[in-house]
């Protein structure tokens, strides 16, 4: 099905969303959107899918103009989405989540489970998901959640499919396989417009690319373009996609983690007997295939979950009993994993959400109520240093954009004064132009002193932030090695070889590839 976009505009308020928006996509055609966070992508699918009204211009399916009303007709017509933020309901189960709204039924109109549930079974057999219909989806991990979504929407046999950020909570090993699926479904005639700011991918998948800025289309480019020529199309001017740093300067123990083991509810020990000590001065970043014990690792260090052995001890003082009001009111600065149900609280204002965790401080109390005034100039400062793109401070954060809201989450833990900065996923979801200011500002959180924990699964950005590199594998820690060890070991590491073992690997796979070039 083609799928012809003419002139989209959708305004709010003053601000201008979507500016005279033109795109087509060909039968079979991988269409990549880019722009920074806040450009509008978003909000032209939303337009496409029958979210919102378009204020101008009109969609066009096969040459001929339809109008959606709701999502439900956009469905009907063949246009199936994959949301940015999760459409899922956390009590359902997978199978429930992907029929609602869609239900099969049985005599009387009672809704067929067995049904449903085999649906989910053919449509993951048949793209290589594993996924358990049975699963509630508040116990499944955020990478499985996407999943989950991306199966829903396949499932409705969609001729034009949105993928609005699909990788962003996906290990490189999962974004391969969606990038599979997306090939083999555009083999297949699906029409795919691809919503990512990982310019990798963009490059390995698309076959054409669209770049809309500041709400207006300002260009097309080719696959074959640099990172750095699409990242200044992006932006606007030119990316520095490397992080620039000097060397670290470790001043002592700053976090120290001894013996930290944790079992699950069921039993399996996903911390095991973990040793971990991060120095004043140093980024030390947690590379690891997603499940390895990452997240759980954050969480006993912020102290929402109490580890079953071990101890942490923070600048001489241990924390291992205290409480997360505690350890935040002792300065750790915590970014994590999932912004949106961890990091802010979608119903509160921009403003509110910048001193979520700082409310009762001044400047922003006085005595036991809030400061609006000194709320809202902070808000300010935090909008403008951080180039976060929002109508007004005091709109709901739940009005922004996924990658803004990130912004948001960072700016409010990089604007003070810091005993530790533990960044779970830091750049998740944000722009090119935004991860190299996020990476500058976690470096100058190490160079005041402070020590620093970075969680990623993006190997680029464990690489380029890292001091030391410490991999963790089946809740443990496999080995810490410098951040110019190269990557093949890196991968054999995160697969369970032990350092010594990595690299002897290595060099025999290096020296078969010397005698076959021979």
């Amino acid at each position: 099905m083609q799928l012809e976009l003419q002139g989209i505009t959708k305004r709010f308020g003053s601000l201008v969303a979507n500016d005279h928006i033109d795109l087509v996509v060909e039968p079979g055609e991988i269409r990549a959107l880019l722009g920074e966070n806040g450009a509008g992508k978003s909000t032209l699918m939303n337009v496409l899918y029958g979210i919102y009204d378009a204020d101008e211009g009109e969609i066009l399916l096969d040459g001929k103009p339809v109008k959606f009303s709701s999502a439900g007709d956009a469905v009907a017509a063949g246009i199936g989405m994959v949301h940015q933020h999760f459409m899922l309901v956390p009590v359902f189960t997978v199978a429930e989540s992907v029929a609602l709204g869609y239900e099969p039924t049985k005599k009387l109109g009672l809704i067929d489970v067995k049904r449903a549930r085999q649906h989910v079974i053919e449509v993951s057999e048949r793209f290589g998901f594993d996924i358990d219909p049975d699963a509630l989806i508040e116990d499944l991990p955020v990478g499985t959640q996407q999943k989950v979504e991306i199966v829903k929407a396949l499932s409705r046999d969609a001729s034009v499919l949105v993928l609005d950020e699909p990788t962003a909570v996906l290990t490189p090993q999962e974004t391969d396989e969606l990038m599979t699926i997306m090939r083999q479904l555009a083999e297949e005639g699906t029409s795919i417009i691809f919503i990512t700011h990982k310019l990798r991918e963009v490059r390995a998948v698309a076959d054409k690319i669209t770049v809309i800025r500041r709400g207006k289309v300002v260009g097309e480019a080719s696959p074959q373009s640099s990172p750095e020529e699409l990242a200044t199309m992006m932006v606007g001017r030119p990316v520095l996609l490397r992080v620039d740093k000097g060397a670290a300067n470790p001043q002592g123990a700053g976090l120290e983690m001894n013996n930290l083991s944790l079992l699950a509810p069921n039993g399996t020990m996903v911390l095991d007997h973990l040793d971990l000590t991060v120095e004043k001065g140093e980024i030390v970043a947690i590379a690891g295939v997603q499940g390895n014990g990452q997240s759980e690792l954050a969480d006993v260090i912020l102290g929402i979950t109490r580890p079953n052995s071990g101890s942490v001890i923070l600048d001489g003082e241990d924390l291992t009993h205290e409480n997360v009001r505690r350890r935040l009111d002792s300065g750790i600065g915590f970014i994590p994993e999932d912004r949106s149900t961890e990091g802010m609280i979608a119903k509160f204002t921009i403003a509110e959400n910048l001193v979520l965790d700082q409310y009762k401080k001044a400047p922003f109390a006085k005595g036991p109520a809030m400061s609006p005034d000194a709320v809202a100039k902070n808000a300010d400062e935090r909008v403008k240093e951080f180039d976060i793109r929002i109508g007004k401070a005091s709109d709901p954060i739940s009005t922004l954009s996924g990658g803004n809201q990130q912004k948001v989450v960072v700016a409010r833990e990089l604007s003070q004064d810091l005993s530790l900065l533990m960044a779970n996923q830091p750049t998740r979801g944000v722009d090119v132009g935004s991860v190299e200011f996020i990476h500058q500002r976690i470096v100058e959180a190490r160079d005041s002193g402070a020590p620093v924990i970075v969680v990623s699964s993006e190997l680029d950005e464990v690489v380029g932030l890292a001091d030391r590199i410490a991999v963790m594998y089946r809740g443990g820690i496999i080995g810490i090695v410098p951040a110019d060890t190269d990557r093949a070991v890196l991968g054999l590491m995160m697969a369970g070889v032990p350092y010594e073992e990595a690299v002897a690997s290595d060099k025999s796979m290096e020296h078969e590839e010397v005698l076959k070039d021979e």
